[in-house]
């Protein structure tokens, strides 16, 4: 059901150092920082031949990442995102297996403007899982 890796997401304390650190230590390709206040997130991607690495940063004080970063003041690996091919076809098999789908269970448009779900942690080994239909 689930294809390739689509990203890691990482919180991050500090956007614009942890982008210099991507791009001019690493030497990595990194994309301009996008508000999505839909998710209380600013976002930016880090692109490698294989995947991406997106950085999060909370958007305002009721950000979902809020209390993340204030529990892990350095930041820290928040959620790795799947790609499916049918993103509703997907929930509907998961759910059938009894795991648990965040929010009200409608895909919301993620930061690549593709339809988004987020997986319970507890349901995935402690990991925060997101699918996004390709």
């Amino acid at each position: 059901m689930i294809g390739r890796l689509n990203h890691v997401a990482i919180v991050v304390p500090d956007l614009d150092a942890a982008a210099r650190l991507y791009r001019d230590t690493l030497g990595a390709t990194v994309s301009a920082p996008l508000a999505l206040p839909e998710h209380g997130v600013t976002t930016v991607f880090v692109e490698l031949p294989n995947t991406k690495i997106e950085l999060l940063h909370p958007l305002g004080e009721a950000s979902p990442i809020a209390k993340f970063l204030a529990a892990n003041p350095s930041g820290g690996m928040h959620h790795v995102c799947y790609e499916v091919d049918d993103i509703h076809a997907a929930r509907d098999r998961l759910k059938a297996a009894g795991a648990r789908v965040l929010g009200d269970g409608e895909p919301k448009t993620g930061a690549h403007g593709k339809p988004v779900l987020f997986l319970h942690p507890k349901d995935f080994c402690g990991t925060l899982v997101e699918l996004e239909q390709v």
